[in-house]
C-alpha cells in the first residue's frame, strides 16, 4: 500500500471518528421529551398539552437535557424579525400555536435565536433546530393580526443552527375545522 493512500485512509478513518462522535452527541428529541415523563398531556382539551388544562399549567420543566446539544422539528414562529429575515423566533409544535389556536403550554414552546438570521419563507414553515438547550422561563411579544400576545416559553436555544425540513415527525394534526388547517396540506412543486 503506497503512504499516500495509507495517509488517506487513516484521516478518512480519524474523520469518521470525528462525525461519528459529534453526532453521538445530539439529541434527537421529540416534543414529549421537553415535558416530564410524569406529566400526561391534557384530556379532552382538543389538542394535547394546552396550559389552562393542566394542574402546573405546564411550567414544569424537563431538566434532564439541560445544556445538551439537542435537534427538535417544529414550527417557526417569528418574534423578531425585518422583512423575511427572523432573528430570534419561537418553535412550537403545531401550525397555528399562539395565534387564533391554543397557546401550548411553556414546556412545549421554545425560544430559539439562530447563530445567522434565517430566511423565512412563511410563518409556522417546518424546521429543525440544533443547539444546546436550556431550561428557562422567557417571554416574548408577538405582534399577531389581532394584537400584541406575550407568550411564555420553557426553554432556549441561542446560537442554533436551523434547516428547513418538510414535515415535523411528532406534529399535532388540528381538527378540521382549524382556521390554520391549510397549513397541514402537503405542498405541491
Amino acid at each position: 500500500m503506497s503512504n499516500s493512500f495509507k495517509s488517506g485512509a487513516i484521516l478518512a478513518a480519524a474523520f469518521g471518528i470525528f462525525v461519528g462522535h459529534a453526532s453521538a452527541e445530539t439529541a434527537h428529541i421529540f416534543w414529549k421529551d421537553l415535558r416530564p415523563a410524569t406529566q400526561a398531556a391534557a384530556e379532552g382539551a382538543g389538542l394535547p398539552m394546552i396550559a389552562a388544562k393542566m394542574p402546573d399549567h405546564g411550567e414544569t420543566l424537563s431538566l434532564n437535557l439541560q445544556d445538551k446539544t439537542i435537534q427538535l422539528a417544529g414550527y417557526a414562529l417569528p418574534v423578531d424579525r425585518d422583512g423575511d429575515l427572523v432573528y430570534q423566533f419561537l418553535l412550537v409544535p403545531w401550525t397555528g400555536a399562539c395565534s387564533h389556536m391554543p397557546t401550548p403550554p411553556p414546556n412545549q414552546i421554545v425560544l430559539v435565536t439562530p447563530t445567522h438570521p434565517y430566511k423565512l419563507s412563511e410563518a409556522y414553515q417546518p424546521v429543525l433546530v440544533t443547539g444546546a438547550l436550556k431550561p428557562d422561563m422567557e417571554k416574548s411579544q408577538l405582534f399577531i393580526l389581532d394584537g400584541i400576545s406575550v407568550i411564555q416559553s420553557g426553554y432556549i436555544v441561542r446560537k442554533a443552527e436551523v434547516v428547513s425540513v418538510d414535515s415535523v415527525p411528532d406534529t399535532i394534526t388540528l381538527p378540521v375545522n382549524s382556521p390554520w388547517s391549510f397549513l397541514n396540506k402537503k405542498k405541491k412543486n
